[in-house]
C-alpha cells in the first residue's frame, strides 16, 4: 500500500508538470483498487460538485471511516497540488504511525488519521448504512466474499456497454490472486 501511494504522488507530479507546461490538457484523475467497478459516468462528480479537489470513499465505521479504494482528484493545477500534498501527508503518517499495521489496513488508518486531524472534519456526515443497492450508484467496490462476483459483473457490463479509450494506471497488488 505504501508503494501505491508513492506511485500516485509520482504520477500526479508528472501530470502537474505537463499541465503547467501546456503539454497536456486538464484531466481529472481517479485511482481505484482492482476490485472496483465503475458503472456510471464519473464526469458528473466533477461538474456537479465544483468545491472539492480530492474525494475519498466515506463509510460509517468508527475505526475505518475512509477507504483508499477510490480516490478522485480534480485535474486543475490547484487540485493536483492539493492532492499531492494530501497524499504526501498520508504517506508520512503511514510511515511514522502505521507501518506495523497489516498490508490491507495501514493506508486506511493513515487516511483516517490525516482527515480526522483536519479541524472541519465531522464524523457524523456521510452516506450512512444501507441495505441492498442504492439508486444512482456509479462505483461498486467488491469487498470480502463479494469479490467472487467481479468477473460475472464485468462480463455483464462489457456485453451491454461500449467502453471508451481511457488512460489507466495499473498497479500490481503484490498478491497474485487479485492481479488480473
Amino acid at each position: 500500500m505504501l508503494q501505491r501511494i508513492k506511485s500516485y504522488i509520482i504520477f500526479l507530479q508528472t501530470r502537474l508538470e505537463k499541465l503547467k507546461q501546456d503539454q497536456e490538457p486538464e484531466n481529472h484523475f481517479i485511482f481505484t483498487d482492482s476490485d472496483i467497478a465503475v458503472i456510471g459516468n464519473l464526469e458528473d462528480m466533477f461538474s456537479d460538485y465544483r468545491n472539492f479537489d480530492l474525494a475519498l470513499t466515506f463509510r460509517n465505521n468508527k475505526d475505518q471511516p475512509l477507504n483508499s479504494g477510490f480516490i478522485a482528484i480534480r485535474g486543475t493545477a490547484d487540485g493536483i497540488q492539493r492532492g499531492v500534498a494530501f497524499l504526501q501527508e498520508v504517506l508520512e503518517v503511514y510511515s511514522s504511525k502505521f507501518m506495523r499495521a497489516s498490508r490491507m489496513l495501514g493506508d486506511q488508518l493513515a487516511l483516517a488519521w490525516v482527515v480526522k486531524s483536519k479541524p472541519n472534519f465531522n464524523m457524523k456526515e456521510g452516506a450512512g448504512q444501507f441495505h441492498g443497492m442504492p439508486l444512482g450508484v456509479k462505483v461498486i467496490h467488491f469487498k470480502g466474499s463479494r469479490k467472487r462476483l467481479m468477473l460475472e459483473a464485468w462480463n455483464y457490463y462489457l456485453s451491454s456497454h461500449n467502453l471508451p479509450d481511457m488512460l489507466c494506471l495499473i498497479l500490481r497488488s503484490g498478491r497474485a490472486k487479485y492481479d488480473f
